[in-house]
């Protein structure tokens, strides 16, 4: 495993054309022909007749990298052209080759190819596919290699659960279309697992896919439980630095997918594990691997974000759940001697937000039930369960139950919930989470992205009884609005040693809270979500190349 900003190949260019003209959307219908252009500013799918399907944008080892997965129809030699645009004009094409291989789910074949040499701060349009039979025109944009940076964390899409691919794919567009009209600028979107419902149904990854967002902003890939049934996963999502070596997968690893990743991306270490490998010494594994990307590439990082599915945390159907409760044995030591700063999870189609944990316990028994400012501590680690960002299934708050897991016993200072959680909620609404880094903090809000109206399959189809805050008997939010929000404190000497963070100046900030039960509605408006103000880059569509027009 390597972080590397090396090219391909001998060098950056591997093919450059000179351009001196410029182009527009108006020309793209005489540059690719009828059938091979989407329409500018839309959330469609590319046709499945065409001989590239599937493209999405994903996130490569380092800010100036981005990797592009596809299908195709042939096995023939491909590339990912790429230019960089300055207003209207574009400078150079490059080419970058792709790597094509059989396609085990339908017969055809997939490929991807890294895209390296980002320049900051630039808008870069890309295509797919070889002469004659190239992809439409899709784009995305750059921004400060270093610095502060936002992005968003979305929970079990999980297309096909709900009985009807296509509400569920309605869902997640329109979730993709809330959060970044809200948000245009965040930088990455980072999933939560369980992506489709079956993983080896490629219309359920259709729909999936259908939004161009998709192909505009870098998706950072999580395996779930419903993913790991065939290579579908592998194929559709190539990910930085993977480990794919046998204790990374749940199967066999010839015929299921797996392993677990990691990159940096702005002073954030994201380390991603596949958690459906969990017994005979997977956990160990996973820990190995945290620690030896850790003792690599932590004195680089400021954060370190885990990201994986199975909540260990989780506050409904799956709490108590026996590999969960392995893992609550296995990995909360690790990652606080490891200086984890926060664990990013799925699964459990319910939102959380932990107390500050450390080695298994509450850091600060004081620490108030949904404060809305935490200091970590050394060792200190906070723990996010995403809800659906689809509406395909929710699942409803539990209580504490003893019976089943001993130690995963109520809250003392909110019995409804379990001992680890500061918040649990479900509204039976699609959310998001937003993550804001910063040089300070960390500020986690869990958003809502929908609300009882349609798109919502869920509760369209009638798989839940009530929709809204308290159980239904408060009206439904609006868009935007906060289910949660906190900002996350390191200590004040926030240093990264071998082990992980070197801090210790004790818990505060503890009696800024306020004790809400499960989490709802508690006073966050929404004071800039929702608003689309222009400065995003909606434009799929927006420039191409003249080299491309001939």
């Amino acid at each position: 495993m390597k972080f590397d900003n090396r090219t391909q190949g001998p060098g950056l260019v591997r093919r450059r054309v000179a351009v001196g003209a410029t182009a527009t959307v108006m020309g793209l219908s005489a540059a690719f022909g009828s059938g091979l252009t989407a329409t500018a500013h839309a959330d469609v799918s590319v046709s499945a007749s065409a001989p590239v399907t599937g493209i999405i944008l994903g996130v490569g080892a380092t800010e100036s990298q981005r990797i592009v997965s596809w299908y195709s129809s042939v096995g023939t030699a491909q590339t990912v052209e790429v230019v960089a645009i300055s207003g209207n004009s574009a400078k150079h094409i490059v080419t970058f080759p792709a790597t094509v291989a059989a396609n085990s789910v339908n017969g055809g074949y997939n490929g991807h190819a890294t895209i390296t040499g980002l320049k900051k701060n630039t808008t870069y349009s890309y295509r797919v596919g070889t002469k004659g039979h190239w992809s439409p025109t899709y784009s995305f944009k750059t921004q400060d290699f270093k610095g502060n940076f936002d992005f968003l964390f979305f929970g079990d899409p999980q297309i096909g659960s709900s009985g009807d691919a296509v509400k569920d794919g309605a869902g997640l567009q329109d979730t993709l279309k809330v959060s970044l009209a809200a948000n245009p600028n965040a930088e990455l979107l980072v999933s939560g697992g369980d992506q489709v419902e079956s993983a080896n149904n490629e219309a359920q990854w259709n729909a999936f896919l259908a939004s161009n967002k998709l192909r505009q902003y870098p998706w950072a890939a999580t395996i779930g439980n419903h993913d790991v049934g065939g290579k579908a996963y592998e194929q559709h999502f190539w990910t930085p630095n993977t480990d794919r070596s046998a204790p990374y997968y749940s199967g066999n690893a010839a015929t299921q997918s797996g392993g677990d990743y990691s990159y940096i991306y702005k002073g954030v270490l994201f380390i991603d594990l596949n958690s459906n490998a969990y017994a005979n010494g997977a956990d160990a594994a996973h820990i190995g691997y945290v620690t030896d990307t850790v003792k690599k590439y932590g004195s680089q990082a400021k954060y370190t974000v885990l990201v994986y599915h199975h909540s260990i945390y989780s506050p409904a159907d799956h709490a108590n759940d026996g590999d969960n409760q392995l893992r609550r044995q296995d990995f909360p030591t690790a990652f606080s001697n490891l200086g984890v700063d926060l664990v990013l999870q799925g699964h459990d189609h319910s939102y959380s937000r932990s107390y500050v944990i450390k080695n298994g316990a509450k850091a600060n028994p004081k620490e108030k039930p949904g404060a809305a400012q935490v200091e970590q501590g050394p060792g200190g680690v906070i723990y996010v369960t995403a809800n659906s960002s689809s509406g395909s299934k929710y699942y409803d708050l539990t209580a504490p139950d003893i019976t089943k897991d001993p130690k995963y016993g109520p809250d003392p200072l909110n019995p409804k919930s379990h001992w680890a959680n500061s918040v649990e909620n479900q509204e039976h609404v699609r959310t998001y989470v937003k993550v804001q880094v910063r040089d300070d903090k960390l500020v986690v809000e869990n958003l809502r992205s929908g609300t009882c109206a349609t798109p919502n399959a869920a509760v369209e189809l009638g798989k839940v009884d009530w929709c809204g805050p308290n159980s239904g008997a408060s009206a439904a939010q609006p868009v935007g609005s906060a289910v949660d929000k906190v900002v996350i404190r390191p200590s004040s000497t926030n240093g990264h040693d071998d082990n992980g963070h070197g801090n210790d100046n004790g818990h505060g900030n503890d009696d800024h809270g306020h004790d809400n039960g499960h989490g709802n509605d508690n006073g966050h408006g929404n004071d800039d979500h929702g608003h689309d103000n222009g400065h995003g880059h909606d434009n799929n569509l927006t420039t191409a190349p003249a080299a491309w027009l001939q």
